[in-house]
């Protein structure tokens, strides 16, 4: 879904965001800095598959996704990181690794980092590695429907 398409939908539901442009950047720290957002707000979505379906994990850039609690919190057997070549036909017009966190938009269940609901904004990429969508956390909830629920490892956080 690229921005526009992205822009369309916030749109029809009448949400209040920003787009932020920025030079093409790929990872948190860059991301973060060229766009002026706090790191614990920029959200990055991880795909995965949980008893061998696609679903998205959300969470700070800056950590890294505890498969171990994502499989608790669905419910699932299994869970597992899921490879490009499995994702990458779900996202038409994305960047890989820009998939904006939108599962309703792909069919996917959403799994949220408690983390970011302690914040009242989440930014993330909307599809490109050079534009960030900023909205109110509580709008995010109120389309996506997520589960909100841990998922970061305990360690320290780690650069992505």
């Amino acid at each position: 879904m690229p921005v526009q398409a992205l822009r369309e939908f916030l749109d029809s539901n009448r949400i209040r965001y920003t787009v932020i442009s920025h030079s093409p950047a790929y990872t948190a720290q860059e991301i973060a800095a060229m766009a002026h957002v706090k790191g614990k707000e920029l959200a990055k979505t991880v795909v995965v598959k949980l008893d061998g379906v696609l679903a998205m994990a959300v969470l700070p850039a800056s950590y890294q996704l505890d498969l171990e609690l994502l499989r608790l919190a669905a419910g699932a057997s299994a869970a597992t990181l899921a490879t490009e070549s499995e994702f990458r036909s779900r996202f038409p017009g994305c960047e890989t690794g820009a998939m904006p966190p939108f599962g309703n938009m792909y069919n996917m269940p959403v799994y949220v980092a408690e983390q970011l609901a302690r914040d009242k904004e989440i930014a993330f990429n909307a599809g490109t590695h050079s534009e960030l969508v900023r909205l109110a956390f509580d709008d995010y909830v109120r389309l996506v429907k997520p589960v909100v629920c841990p998922l970061i490892l305990q360690r320290m956080a780690t650069a992505v």
